[in-house]
């Protein structure tokens, strides 16, 4: 996709997300695990970057040097990331039913040694910016304008890991970075409230050099011009705090489960029915 100067309508990337939404409980319910909700709470990041015109790519040339790269370093929420790559045109989309399934390359986890277009095999939690940093830097040294773009959980910022590579893009000065973290308030022992409470990110994340700004992840118009902002700061690292919920879109069949965390776990196949038609 090539970078655009009238983007598209906000309701049309509302329409994406949909679509991407549907494909995340369908691919998940089919594969019998997986994690929906952690999928569903970073749609709207994941269908602004790659349709809104942010991202500079090729599906047809995933090795592209000149592409914009993107990191979902929260790797269990990689069902968004294949969503979004099927509807781009990287593979077909009816593979997206291969999730999870023997000899697939649409693995739990992003493995780049298996699918073409995914820049980092991620999923081990704390590495994925650091990654992103390194590839940022790497762009720079070889003349490359390119974009970098890291999702993070907010409970992935519990690894001291990431605080290294916060403090290191401020040093250089890495102004063709852009952190995102998906603050969806959950992790996989409970809420991150209750695990190792780090919020409010903004404030911290400042104290190191960078630019942040905090807002309302589950609002396209709020994720469009947030990125509009990052991409105009190129004199440092930019972060956007994505204040989202998991599970967003089909939340009101979640809450009539009396569940709307499902971490690790697909929709049964009659709930993922709710939910489908649900989302309309």
């Amino acid at each position: 996709m090539s970078l655009e100067t009238d983007r598209p309508a906000i309701p049309d990337l509302q329409d994406k997300a949909r679509v991407l939404r549907r494909h995340i409980i369908e691919m998940t319910t089919a594969a019998g695990n997986g994690h929906p909700t952690s999928s569903l709470s970073a749609t709207e990041v994941v269908t602004a970057l790659h349709f809104g015109g942010f991202m500079n790519y090729d599906a047809s040339r995933p090795d592209w040097p000149e592409r914009d790269r993107f990191i979902m370093s929260k790797g269990h929420a990689v069902p968004a990331l294949y969503a979004a790559m099927a509807e781009a045109g990287y593979f077909p989309v009816e593979d997206l039913l291969t999730l999870r399934k023997l000899g697939s390359p649409l693995e739990g986890h992003p493995n780049m040694r298996r699918l073409p277009g995914i820049e980092a095999s991620t999923g081990s939690l704390g590495q994925g910016l650091s990654i992103g940093l390194g590839q940022a830097l790497g762009c720079r040294m070889d003349g490359i304008d390119a974009r970098v773009y890291v999702v993070l959980g907010d409970g992935e910022m519990g690894e001291g890991q990431v605080w290294e590579a916060i403090a290191t893009a401020h040093k250089y000065q890495v102004g063709n970075l852009t952190a995102i973290i998906d603050q969806n308030g959950y992790q996989q022992t409970g809420a991150t409230a209750d695990v190792l409470d780090l919020t409010p990110f903004a404030p911290k994340i400042e104290s190191f050099g960078w630019h942040v700004q905090t807002i309302n992840g589950n609002e396209m118009s709020e994720v469009v011009a947030a990125l509009e902002t990052a991409v105009a700061i190129t004199d440092r690292p930019t972060a956007i705090v994505a204040e989202t919920q998991k599970g967003f879109g089909i939340l009101p069949i979640l809450e009539e489960v009396g569940d709307t965390n499902f971490h690790g776990q697909a929709l049964p196949a009659d709930i993922a029915e709710k939910a489908l038609a649900h989302l309309g």
